[in-house]
């Protein structure tokens, strides 16, 4: 990735990277494991920005990643309304469905259900 004696733009960015999340006052454990050897200077070269941030940045990313996955999911949401299927997980009947021949013709159609209320999806025969 990077050869001996390149100090290119990248590899100075790496190193700001680096020398930021150790001074970050936000982010006391990460220089804790670095100076009790838990994080080898190898490793830590290495190290993509996710690894070193504070549990309170990946908690709040793993939070805003699933946000954006049940908005992504919600938006998506195309076929009919209906009421008459009821959820199995949160037993609302606020559901869309659609249709689809996923097997041969003389085989019944496959109905695929999105609730609305609490995301799941299921389909049946």
């Amino acid at each position: 990735m990077f050869y001996k004696g390149d100090t290119g733009t990248k590899y100075k960015d790496r190193i700001r990277s680096r020398v930021f999340n150790l001074k970050d006052k936000k982010n006391p454990e990460l220089k804790t494991r670095v100076i009790k050897g838990d994080i080898s200077p190898e490793q830590l070269a290495t190290m993509t920005p996710d690894q070193m941030a504070s549990s309170e940045m990946k908690e709040l990313r793993q939070k805003l990643t699933k946000e954006a996955i049940n908005d992504h999911q919600m938006a998506v949401v195309e076929g009919t309304a209906t009421d008459l299927i009821t959820c199995g997980k949160c037993k609302k009947s606020n559901c869309t469905y659609s249709q689809m021949q996923t097997r041969s013709a003389d085989e019944p159609m496959t109905t695929f259900v999105f609730c609305n209320e609490c995301g799941n999806r299921w389909k049946f025969c």
